[in-house]
């Protein structure tokens, strides 16, 4: 098993939970992000600034049993796809049977969002986040040992 993260767009405290916790169960912690970001990590890996290319590049390096941490749906779906596991920045982890409603919901709100309407963003980030995802992460790890 590996930690694979979309660094992307991906909070700082996550970024630093996943880096404490796989080296404490000493588990690889790969980071993939694009020119732009400036992450700090042992296994990192740039790709340049086009649109996807980041998640293209999570996907091809995951195998089934990893772990993947990423805010973005369309992605977890096709790594659960493959049989990793996936969680997102939150803590809560994405299962196959409500990825599809999950999408079907996002294309709602696109199509609302394309014909002049208006979606709610996500909200401020909170430490409580940062602790329920550290929480699920442990979990997951300790499960996998």
């Amino acid at each position: 098993m590996k930690i694979i993260v979309d660094a992307d767009g991906c909070p700082k405290g996550v970024l630093k939970a996943c880096l404490q916790l796989g080296k404490l169960y000493n588990i690889s912690v790969v980071t993939v992000a694009n020119v732009h970001h400036n992450i700090q990590s042992d296994h990192h890996i740039v790709v340049d600034g086009a649109s996807q290319q980041a998640d293209l590049k999570v996907m091809n390096t995951a195998e089934p049993g990893d772990l993947v941490v990423t805010q973005d749906w369309g992605l977890a779906a096709l790594v659960l796809g493959k049989g990793c596991r996936c969680i997102h920045p939150s803590g809560k982890e994405y299962q196959n049977d409500t990825i599809d409603f999950m999408l079907e919901e996002r294309e709602m709100k696109a199509k609302l969002r394309r014909s002049g309407g208006r979606t709610k963003g996500p909200a401020k980030r909170t430490a409580e986040e940062d602790l329920q995802f550290t929480r699920t992460l442990q979990q997951i790890l300790t499960s996998a040992e």
